[in-house]
């Protein structure tokens, strides 16, 4: 035996009894012993956790079934718990409690339902908190409870109404997703379904006078139709125009502004009209004057002229300066959409007999182009400022048609050189087949 054999067995030093076991000896492998101890401090550290886990609230409520579970249903998929977030963390308390009253206990922080005016801030207390939601979300914006205040429905909370629109009426209570969740309340394209379980309800909104036919009119209209029937999830809808924490309708002044965000070069060009100042005058909404506001629908050229589809007949009577260049702008669009169409149906024309157009075709992009900008200056009122692009674009259509013409001509003198040269082959032919003949008769023994 070696010296170690020898040696007698060593207490460890304010070892508790289980550490006593032979099997921690100094002659067993320093390895195992390592191995042994890792495997106690992982149980216990699984352990531990396992207790920090425990929710009261969760097993509780899944216990009582029925509608108080329903909650948890709920809350399965909400982007809270998707964060590490949990009940108490809303409504305080202590999960770890098996009894009620100590899991709701109010020195615990324990809030219940919070009543409407207490809401946002309920909700503020989190995402008011920057240094809080650089946890979560960095760029999440945390002014979103002030904002709150100043909308409509902010007021008249803080103004005692406890029917307006908090938080949860559009993000939801339990079931709060991402707003990048197709699920979502207030995912784009079903935010406007969100505002109509308010405003879409002739017996809720009766107390405040205004129309509930908003949401109907909307979903007529050109931006609706882009959102929900080709996906367009940038097509404005409710929050796009009012604002979303900050809901409030859009005032005289602020109209142009607000549909400038997208129609930029429109805003542009109206606010340098003359339109512009006798608007103001008369106190008249800007866009919605023509293109109303829930309802607007997708602009033609009718909408423009003095006929009786135009939106211009409505302020300006026969004679005077504004029905004069509204039906000189008219006759202008008219003259260059013409144009093109003329040209592209001639050159398609030559292009199916096969003529080489390609080159003309591409060019015609310009007068289709010029149009474009043409409709978008008839916001100038101003038929001088809508020549100056009508009436290069007319020249270029001018030119494609030109082409498509002198391609067919080239067709027809080709077909006209083609029959002149069959029918002088044919009658070469005919000689060949005479003079061979006659030497065949000259060949004949006699």
């Amino acid at each position: 035996m070696n010296k170690q054999e020898n040696e007698p067995y060593q207490r460890w030093p304010n070892a508790s009894p289980v550490f006593e076991h032979k099997f921690f000896s100094a002659s067993v492998d320093k390895g195992c012993r390592r191995f042994i101890l890792v495997s106690i401090i992982v149980l216990a550290s699984f352990c531990f956790a396992s207790a920090q886990k425990k929710d009261s609230c969760v097993e509780c409520h899944t216990r009582l079934g029925g509608k108080l579970a329903e909650p948890v249903q709920q809350f399965n998929d909400n982007i809270h718990k998707t964060r590490g977030l949990s009940c108490n963390d809303c409504h305080g308390g202590d999960p770890t409690q098996d009894d009620k009253r100590a899991a709701k206990d109010p020195m615990k922080g324990y809030i219940g339902k919070p009543k409407p005016n207490e809401i946002p801030a309920f909700c503020g207390k989190c995402h008011s908190d920057a240094d809080l939601m650089k946890r979560f979300n960095p760029s999440l914006r945390v002014d979103q409870e002030r904002e709150y205040l100043t909308s409509i429905h902010g007021q008249r909370l803080k103004n005692g109404d406890q029917r307006v629109a908090t938080c949860v009426s559009c993000h939801g209570v339990h079931n709060i997703r991402a707003i990048s969740d197709p699920l979502s309340s207030v995912y784009a394209s079903n935010v406007a379904d969100t505002c109509a379980k308010c405003h879409a309800n002739a017996d809720y909104m009766s107390s405040y006078q205004i129309p509930t036919d908003q949401y109907k009119k909307y979903r007529t209209s050109v931006h609706a139709k882009a959102l929900y029937e080709k996906q367009d999830l940038s097509a404005p809808t409710c929050n796009d125009c009012h604002g979303n924490h900050g809901a409030a309708p859009p005032g005289l002044a602020s109209v142009a502004n607000v549909c400038g965000q997208c129609h930029v070069r429109q805003a542009e060009l109206f606010q340098a009209s003359p339109h512009k100042a006798k608007f103001d005058q008369m106190q008249i909404g800007e866009c919605i004057r023509c293109h109303n506001n829930h309802d607007i629908l997708q602009p033609s050229d009718e909408m423009i002229g003095t006929g009786t589809k135009s939106v211009c007949i409505s302020c300006h009577k026969e004679g005077d300066k504004g029905f004069v260049a509204a039906g000189l702008i008219r006759a202008r669009i008219d003259e260059l959409s013409n144009g093109i169409e003329n040209s592209t149906e001639i050159l398609n024309r030559a292009e199916r007999k096969g003529m080489e157009v390609s080159r003309p075709k591409f060019e015609l992009r310009e007068a289709v182009d010029a149009l474009t900008h043409t409709r978008v200056l008839i916001h100038t009122s101003s038929p001088a400022e809508v020549d100056k692009v009508a009436g290069p674009g007319l020249e270029v259509s001018k030119k494609g048609y030109q082409a498509g013409v002198a391609a067919l001509a080239e067709l027809s003198f080709r077909r006209k050189g083609l029959v002149v040269s069959l029918v002088f082959i044919l009658f070469l032919a005919t000689l060949v087949y005479l003079k061979v003949r006659e030497i065949e008769r000259r060949q004949q023994p006699a």
